[in-house]
């Protein structure tokens, strides 16, 4: 068991990767507003997070101008969506002991 330590992917070790990356996973794509606003972060806290995980290849982003607005949105990439399910059984099997 002291080896399972070892399988938890330290991409999500902050509460709010792994609250980015939950939220992903639930929906196709999610706006960078709605983000905000179901994790209750700042736009500068949110955006270097998120950049975390598209730099580790775990999110795509999509900018688009809808009118003059810019609008961002996120979804979860195959190897971003595989890497969470890892980590939830690496998570299961240290909770089963």
């Amino acid at each position: 068991m002291k080896h399972l330590i070892h399988t938890l992917n330290k991409a999500f070790d902050h509460r709010v990767r792994l609250g980015v990356m939950a939220v992903l996973m639930a929906n196709d794509n999610v706006s960078f507003t709605e983000l905000k606003e179901v994790l209750e972060l700042t736009d500068g806290n949110l955006a270097s997070h998120v950049a975390a995980l598209e730099k580790a290849g775990y999110v795509q982003v999509n900018k688009q101008f809808v009118g003059k607005k810019p609008n961002t949105t996120y979804t979860a990439s195959q190897e971003g969506k595989q890497a969470f399910q890892d980590h939830l059984l690496a998570l299961e099997k240290l909770l089963r002991g």
